[in-house]
């Protein structure tokens, strides 16, 4: 059996044309593994695409831990995340501005399982009151970074992951419970 070279071992298992997590935008495809000169030093780079945001990013391959990149999620964690949406939504009664810097923090964590739950957080069905401009903005970077994991992990389209996150969101036992009331009412009304 060959034994790992310096260049793998730091590369930390990471090859083109896998799909990996930035933290601060979401999955990528390793597209290349280039060699640049700086400053007189060769530098080994990874190269991601990031399609949907039309973006190129290199990433020296010594910096891979200290900005958090990673692997994909497995499909446990994928199982955990919509696991964690169905939950009852936990909001502080801090100010909204502290309250808004903790959620950017866990949507650039780029951790899976922080994402869904800013998604679980912010999540309004239509019985509920409307959402501020911030609010929804927030929620919908939460659910295009979850979903964009989740359809990377399943092989389906980001359509597909996003109608299973709202289905599980449906199942929340707040949101099933004031849905029966609505049907409830609807029927004494009728």
């Amino acid at each position: 059996m060959a034994t790992p070279t310096k260049k793998t071992a730091q590369r930390q298992g990471f090859k083109t044309g896998e799909h990996i997590v930035y933290p601060a935008h979401g999955v990528g495809q390793i597209t290349a593994i280039e060699e640049q000169s700086v400053a007189g030093y060769a530098l080994e780079l990874l190269v991601i695409s990031f399609e949907k945001d039309k973006m190129t990013l290199r990433v020296p391959v010594a910096k891979i831990a200290s900005v958090g990149m990673r692997k994909l999620a497995d499909a446990a964690a994928v199982k955990k995340a919509l696991e964690t949406v169905r939950g009852r939504p936990r909001v502080k009664r801090t100010m909204w501005s502290r309250r808004a810097q903790e959620y950017e923090a866990k949507i650039n964590s780029g951790d899976l399982l922080a994402i869904s739950e800013v998604v679980r957080d912010l999540y309004r069905s239509d019985a509920q009151p409307e959402q501020s401009y911030s609010e929804r903005q927030l929620y919908e970077a939460a659910l295009d970074r979850m979903a964009r994991e989740i359809a990377a992990v399943n092989k389906c389209s980001e359509t597909e992951a996003v109608k299973q996150i709202e289905q599980n969101l449906a199942k929340t036992p707040a949101r099933v419970k004031s849905a029966e009331e609505e049907d409830e009412q609807e029927e004494e009304a009728a």
